[in-house]
């Protein structure tokens, strides 16, 4: 039996697309704080990194959908903050979008990341876009912590788990 697993490792022979929505930019700012702060950590040079802002969550599908056609880039990583209004206006976006970023990164074999908050409150999107990572645990019902960097530190892996897969 081989066990194949994705490492936090630099290394990515390629850059990094991140994609960050506008809307909500309080919310996308602090996401985007932490995506950076943990790349840094984790020795991803500034240089190879590429941030692009689009207006909204639902716009994000598109610039991914030209990035992950690039063979530039080792990965994608889409930040927004949708939050439930008086509508269902949010379901129908964060329907879309996701299932946007799965068909991408299957049909290119390359991550593409969902770091786009889907919450009902304003404050579950402050939570889950704090500036400390003090940590999240469901099971104590702390949600605390940084999407933005739990999203890089996965892509991160999952471009390390692309690699070994020959």
């Amino acid at each position: 039996m081989t066990i194949y697993e994705g490492k936090l490792v630099s290394n990515t022979r390629g850059r990094i697309g991140v994609i960050v929505a506008k809307f909500n930019h309080t919310i996308t700012d602090r996401l985007l704080n932490g995506a950076l702060k943990k790349f840094e950590e984790c020795g991803v040079s500034k240089d190879k990194i590429d941030v692009f802002y689009v207006p909204g969550a639902f716009e994000i599908p598109t610039v991914s959908g030209k990035l992950v056609k690039k063979s530039e880039y080792a990965g994608i990583l889409a930040l927004g903050a949708v939050i439930k209004g008086e509508t269902s206006h949010d379901e129908h976006i964060n329907r879309a979008i996701s299932l946007m970023f799965a068909k991408q990164g299957a049909e290119f074999e390359k991550p593409v990341m969902f770091g786009v908050l889907t919450c009902n409150t304003v404050e579950q999107a402050l939570a889950r876009s704090a500036s400390d990572d003090t940590g999240h645990d469901k099971t104590q019902k702390a949600h605390l912590g940084n999407k933005g960097a739990d999203c890089a530190g996965a892509l991160l892996e999952m471009i390390d788990l692309m690699k070994q897969i020959v």
